[in-house]
């Protein structure tokens, strides 16, 4: 059969629809990116907060048109909404022929196939290994690797863990074997993903599991870059930041989602900790990593986020200066231990939080991004640029894919390079988020790894758009 994927919501979603990919094709079917000529349609799905909920609808819902339009014979669901919506989607939407949750991945053959429609009994829950079939779908460059899957902290705000199940870790083996063979096929950067990547290790015995890990990983030999996101605060150790700070493979690079700085509303979230705390920690990360981009994540509008509050986590946002910072509207939902909190927020003061507060870190950004104009750091180059075919466009080991901004070449002073190799570059320019700069010298993969990344899996595959 001809299959088309579409993959809605984070990278650990992304990695679920490569998973189920590798799957298919590792059964014989082929993988197709344009949709009127596939013969099986998948909507891997996310239901993160009401507009992801929304998206993952309306794509549903177009992707039916095909079996009426086109070749599709079948439409497979996947992801959080089954997980929330398993039995309203088989009822409300009749051209769904299959769904299944986030721990039945390796049961999409069997669903594209039409093996069976009806309800499969509970399993286990589901974490891909490196013997797993995987086709990529990220560019030829990077990939995201899962070293870890579900979640024990309560946050209120988070639901996740009721979709993803309890937490469990990969086997430390299995990581360091995926991560030589992506390494081996050309990658130049591989993101390492989870719930709570600090959590890594701890059901398994491994002490200071995620520093262990990133040591192993950071030895293998021909590593390129090593990116680990979704930090939880009080797993930050320095056991961890003198890992960073010891090895070159490891990006200068920390994602660290505080959520708040009022005590009061981190207390709410059951996050613990305070702005104060918070500095101390941001501080420590500084002294002990050089050169270190620290991103978070915060969310405005919670229950109970008093004007006095917010004023706290802008106040904070001024002291920490991030160097980037992602703003959330909260988002209610029903599933969620915060719904039944008192204190609601109106939706226009949430909008009008989140756009002050992403108003202050644009100045805080574009001070930051300016200080480095004149310096000259390692790029990862990923090759023309989508805006224009005048420039090329790369990443600095602190920009992280597809959530932070991009450093454009503007001149060369070399031959050109090819998307994948390593370069040094000089800023010449900076804006709000993105950089400008000259590429000074590259640094081409080995010729085998260039070979092997032309035709092996690592080949990116486009999403159905």
């Amino acid at each position: 059969m001809k299959i088309g994927f579409i993959s809605l919501g984070c990278p650990k979603n992304l990695v679920d629809s490569e998973v189920m990919m590798g799957l298919l094709e590792a059964r014989g079917h082929e993988l197709t990116n344009r949709p009127g000529d596939a013969e099986a349609l998948v909507v891997n799905t996310c239901s993160f907060i009401d507009p992801a909920k929304k998206e993952s609808i309306d794509t549903i819902i177009e992707m039916a048109e095909y079996k009426k339009f086109g070749s599709a014979r079948r439409l497979v669901v996947a992801g959080c909404l089954v997980e929330r919506f398993r039995n309203e989607i088989s009822e409300q939407i009749p051209e769904v022929d299959a769904v299944l949750g986030t721990n039945e991945l390796d049961h999409i053959v069997a669903h594209c196939e039409g093996v069976y429609d009806t309800p499969l009994p509970a399993v286990e829950p589901y974490l891909y290994h490196d013997l797993t079939p995987r086709r990529l779908a990220t560019p030829r460059h990077m990939a995201y690797m899962k070293i870890n899957e579900g979640c024990d902290h309560p946050c209120t705000f988070c639901i996740i863990p009721k979709f993803r199940g309890r937490f469990r870790s990969r086997r430390f083996e299995s990581v360091i074997r995926e991560a030589t063979q992506l390494f081996g096929q050309g990658l130049g950067e591989i993101n390492l993903i989870g719930q709570d990547t600090t959590a890594y290790g701890d059901d398994l015995g491994i002490e200071n599991g995620l520093a262990t890990l990133l040591e192993g990983l950071a030895r293998i030999e021909g590593a390129g870059w090593i990116r680990f996101l979704y930090v939880y605060p009080n797993r930050v150790t320095q056991k961890l930041l003198d890992t960073m700070a010891a090895h070159e493979p490891l990006c200068n690079y920390i994602d660290i989602p505080l959520q708040h700085a009022s005590a009061r509303v981190l207390k709410r979230m059951k996050r613990g900790a305070s702005g104060d705390i918070f500095l101390e920690l941001i501080n420590r990360i500084r002294r002990t990593v050089p050169g270190v981009a620290i991103r978070t994540s915060f969310i405005v509008g919670f229950p109970g986020e008093t004007d006095k509050d917010f004023e706290e986590l802008c106040q904070f946002v001024q002291a920490a200066q991030f160097d980037r910072v992602g703003v959330f509207g909260y988002s209610d939902d029903e599933t969620s231990e915060s719904y039944h909190l008192d204190g609601k927020v109106d939706g226009r003061t949430i909008y009008n939080r989140k756009r002050r507060l992403m108003a202050l870190q644009r100045k805080i950004s574009r001070k930051r991004n300016q200080a480095l104009v004149g310096q000259r750091f390692p790029i990862l180059i990923v090759g023309p640029s989508e805006e224009t075919d005048l420039l090329w466009e790369g990443r600095l080991a602190t920009q992280a894919e597809d959530i932070d901004g991009k450093t454009y070449i503007t001149e060369f002073a070399e031959a050109t390079p090819q998307p994948g190799d390593f370069g040094e570059i000089r800023i010449t320019r900076a804006g709000d988020y993105d950089l400008f700069g000259c590429l000074e010298s590259v640094r081409p993969r080995n010729p085998v790894q260039r070979l092997a990344s032309a035709g092996s899996p690592a080949a990116s595959l486009p999403i159905l758009q």
